[in-house]
Formats: C-alpha cells, sequence, structure tokens
C-alpha cells in the first residue's frame, strides 16, 4: 500500500501528507546524519537506525547533552536491552554510541561519553557460518530456469552472490556502467564508499547477458536489476534482493536457518577456501577490511580439518 500510494502521489493523483511535529526529526540528528553521511559514507538505511536511536535518546534523556552523565547512558540501554532480545540490542549497543562519537567530535563533551554503553557478551566465531553445500547451490539457481523476464533476473542475482559474494545492497546498486564487457570485470560498490573491480564469471557474465536482452529499454534508469512488477523501478534496498533469494530457497525446498542474501555471501566465501584460495585474497574478493572478518568462514570446511584432528587415546586400534 505504502508502494501504491507514493506511486499515485508522483502522478499527481495524491497529496502528500504533512509532516507533524511529533515526528519531526531533531536538528541535532539531522547534523548528525550528514555528518555520518559525509565523512563515514554510510548508507541510507544505517542512517536511518543510527537516527532512531539518537532520536529516542534525546528525547529520554533531553535536548541539553552536556548535562548527560555516565550513569543514564547505561540506564537507557538497560531499559532498552530489557525490551528485546540479542541481536537488537546490538545493533541499538552500534547506534548509539555512534551519537556520543559525533557529539564528542563537536566538543560537546570533554571525555569519550561513548564508553558509557555498555557491551554484550558476544562470541563472533563461537558457531560455523552458515552456508550451502554445492549441490543446494546447484538446485537454488536451477529453481530460476525459464525464459520468463523474472526468472531470468532472479537467476542473475543468485549467481552474483553465490559466485561473488557480493552483499544485497551491491546488487541492488549495481550499474550498467560498472559492467566492463570488454575486460570481463564488474565495478563494486560496497560500506564507506569502498570500491573495488572484480572478475566476471562466464556463467554471471551469460545470466546478466540473457536478462539483459529482455529488460525493458525504456525505463528511465541505469540500474541492472529492476522490480518485476508495477512500479517498476530499481529495488529501494538490499531487502528486494534477500527476498529473490527467500523465494528461491522455498522454490528450491531448501530449509536452512538463514534465508537472505547473507547466506550466499557466506556460501561463496566457504567455497573460495574449500578450493585453495588464501584467506587474504578471499578477503579481497568479500571487501573486508580485516583479516579477522575473513577468518571467520577458515574453520567451516569441516572435511579439511577432520584430516588434522587427532584421535581420541581410548579409540586407537
Amino acid at each position: 500500500m505504502k508502494l501504491f500510494h507514493q506511486l499515485l502521489v508522483e502522478c499527481g493523483i495524491c497529496s502528500t501528507e504533512p509532516v507533524s511535529k511529533e515526528s519531526a526529526v531533531p536538528v541535532l540528528v539531522t547534523a548528525f546524519c550528514d555528518w555520518f553521511r559525509t565523512h563515514r559514507g554510510v548508507k541510507e538505511p544505517t542512517l536511518r537506525q543510527y537516527a532512531r536511536g539518537a532520536t529516542d535518546l534525546l528525547r529520554t534523556l533531553g535536548e541539553d547533552v552536556g548535562q548527560w552523565k555516565a550513569q543514564a547512558l547505561r540506564s537507557f540501554l538497560l531499559e532498552r536491552a530489557s525490551q528485546c532480545g540479542t541481536s537488537t540490542t546490538q545493533s541499538l549497543i552500534t547506534s548509539l554510541r555512534a551519537f556520543p562519537r559525533f557529539l564528542s567530535f563537536r566538543g560537546d563533551f570533554r571525555d569519550d561519553i561513548a564508553l558509557a554503553i555498555p557491551a554484550v557478551a558476544h562470541w563472533r566465531l563461537a558457531r560455523l557460518p552458515r552456508c550451502l553445500s554445492a549441490e543446494e547451490v546447484n538446485r537454488l539457481i536451477a529453481a530460476c530456469n525459464g525464459t520468463d523476464p523474472g526468472r531470468l533476473r532472479d537467476r542473475a542475482i543468485l549467481l552474483m552472490l553465490a559466485r561473488l559474494g557480493l552483499r544485497s545492497g551491491d546488487v541492488a546498486r549495481l550499474r550498467l556502467t560498472d559492467i566492463d564487457w570488454y575486460s570481463g570485470t564488474l565495478q563494486v560498490s560496497g560500506k564507506g564508499r569502498y570500491q573495488v573491480r572484480l572478475p566476471l564469471p562466464q556463467d554471471v557474465g551469460d545470466a546478466l547477458l540473457r536478462y539483459l536482452e529482455c529488460r525493458p529499454a525504456n525505463m528511465d534508469t541505469d540500474h541492472v536489476f529492476i522490480r518485476s512488477i508495477a512500479p517498476r523501478r530499481p529495488f529501494a534496498s538490499g531487502d528486494g534482493v534477500s527476498s529473490v533469494v527467500k523465494h528461491a530457497l522455498k522454490r528450491a525446498n531448501i530449509d536452512t536457518p538463514a534465508k537472505g542474501a547473507h547466506l550466499l555471501r557466506h556460501t561463496a566465501a566457504t567455497e573460495m577456501l574449500r578450493n585453495g584460495v588464501p584467506l587474504d585474497q578471499a578477503g579481497l574478493v568479500l571487501r573486508h577490511r580485516s583479516i579477522d572478518m575473513t577468518a571467520y568462514y577458515a574453520k567451516a570446511d569441516v572435511a579439511l580439518l577432520k584430516q588434522i584432528a587427532q584421535p581420541w587415546p581410548e579409540v586407537r586400534a
């Protein structure tokens, strides 16, 4: 309904609703978002999350930020954390720490008051990354076989995610000018305006060509992938790409705890390591800023780990 109403507004049939004063974003939060957008290259979905936490913080502790105390910040977080789960609390901590850092940069605080916000106990490497087997990847891609433009688009998206380990936002923002057919490469703009040129595998290029041949030519956009239902426009965010993966998993009858596009990013990273790609080179493809993040995928190859595992004394022959 929101998309339909937005289309009616753009056509001039409906008028936009006035923004109430209660929902207006505080001036300080607007400056905070502008600063992070300019100096950190933060994308809009992340900024919206940061803005929600900052706005809630201002309305609870007051707009005179110079009077904020460390105890008040901790109490605010603990009260919010008691109402949500661990993953939501971790996201809240990230957004709440970003706002005080901005205030310290402005000179509103003498000390780094962001350190007053506690962390939640979490062991990032405590479990294996969720990924698909090679047989499941083939089934997933086969679920998009056909000549329908929607299926051709989904097949190209799945191959890009599974072969190159792209993020959903990378695929949603991909433009026609990012593809260099002559050299067979693809330019990807990731987090923090970090750009890299990746090789374009043959099957991915073939799937892209098949999709582009049936893609409407009169589109007023140079985004590669567009929605298959009205209104025909590029994906608003990476959520649309994750939705493509979710529906393909359902068609392929693959049951997995993770349903979004990041599942295929984990799968691509795991396959690279299983095929002998060094950790640092896998990190370059995945565009990780720290090799510690890439190391998260290093323990996924259970078959190779079994080869170096020592038997227990009581089971020796």
